[in-house]
């Protein structure tokens, strides 16, 4: 009875480890694991942003601890991205703009060209924070020439950071984080046309800004927002407060068929969506960007937390942001359902 039972089990067992490698093998069950699975899946990158393209190949890029450059990373699935090598394809200038706190890049396609949306300060005033761009006509972002476009222009000339860029009904637009120095707040969130890579239209609207009393914890910030449009609405995350424990995510939202440039098209949720959760380890969720599994279908977020709240040192000099990827379910009213008490492997 006893060797039976042993013998079950070997049997279990290699069952097991086989249908573990023919998952392996397989792109769509690699994203199933590397979605599912409760541990850091890119250590020391914050406001992490993947791209896809049509053809499914991925593209990851994000803040590095240093903010002395930006490197990017490319694989054929979602899972292998985490052992993928990363290049660095363009360093902050030695003087003047440009030259420190690197933040934020986000990799987008259009026009036939690569760009790069970052947010840097000068090499002289650190915290001279302005958005820029950088173009790559490469079929490839990994090869070729990153070429510096400049400044993005905006109508103030202020802290602003955080770019992101997206295309409904045929028309460009960008989605970034800025101070109005008239107001007493450290950023809101603007959209506005996109009518070339470094310039934006006259109509910024601003649609959202640091009022509820969870946005207000430590900074008044909104900022690092991600686009995703289902089930007939245009969806906006975004992150408030301070980069500590308090960081969390927002939830903005409009339907695909109102004026975007209206600021009453657009709906905030009162309540965070996604917050610190001492029992799953994680702290200070947020600046996240949305992906695809290799099936096309399944809805990937991406984002960056802590998994202790003390900090070691202060919330920018701690470089232990980490990425990390779950899936996005969906409500039965169409709405992205986060998964506040999930854990990353649920």
């Amino acid at each position: 009875m006893k060797y039976g039972l042993v013998l079950s089990i070997v049997l279990m067992v290699c069952a097991l480890s086989a249908c573990v490698a023919t998952c392996r093998d397989m792109p769509e069950e690699r994203d199933r694991v590397a979605a599912a699975a409760p541990a850091i899946f890119i250590p020391q990158r914050a406001d992490p942003f993947i791209h896809r393209t049509p053809a499914g190949r991925y593209y990851f890029i994000a803040t590095a601890p240093e903010f002395d450059s930006i490197e990017m990373r490319a694989a054929d699935s979602l899972g292998e991205l985490k052992t993928a090598e990363a290049k660095t394809v363009w360093r902050k200038r030695s003087t003047g703009a440009m030259g420190a706190n690197i933040w934020a890049p986000e990799l987008h396609y259009f026009n036939n060209t690569w760009y790069i949306y970052f947010a840097a300060g000068d090499a002289e005033q650190p915290w001279l924070i302005r958005m820029y761009v950088l173009a790559n006509e490469s079929a490839d972002p990994l090869t070729g020439e990153w070429k510096e476009l400049g400044r993005v222009k905006t109508a103030r000339d202020s802290f602003a950071l955080d770019a992101t860029s997206f295309e409904h009904k045929g028309q460009r637009y960008l989605i970034w984080a800025q101070k109005d120095p008239e107001e007493k707040l450290n950023s809101a969130l603007y959209i506005a046309k996109l009518i070339s890579p470094t310039q934006v239209g006259e109509v910024e609207v601003e649609i959202t800004r640091p009022q509820l009393d969870w946005e207000i914890q430590g900074y008044k910030v909104n900022e690092g927002a991600a686009v995703i449009v289902r089930n007939g609405k245009i969806f906006i995350s975004y992150s408030a407060s301070a980069t500590d424990h308090r960081y969390a995510m927002g939830l903005l939202w409009a339907d695909v068929d109102s004026d975007l440039l209206v600021a009453s098209s657009w709906h905030k949720l009162p309540e965070p969506v996604f917050t610190s959760n001492e029992t799953l380890h994680r702290y200070g969720p947020g600046h996240n960007s949305f992906t695809l599994a290799s099936d096309g279908q399944t809805d990937i977020m991406v984002y960056h937390a802590r998994d202790y709240l003390e900090l070691q040192g202060t919330p920018l000099t701690d470089p232990n942001r980490h990425t990390y990827i779950r899936r996005l379910g969906w409500t039965s009213e169409g709405f992205p359902d986060f998964g506040q008490n999930k854990s990353d492997a649920e």
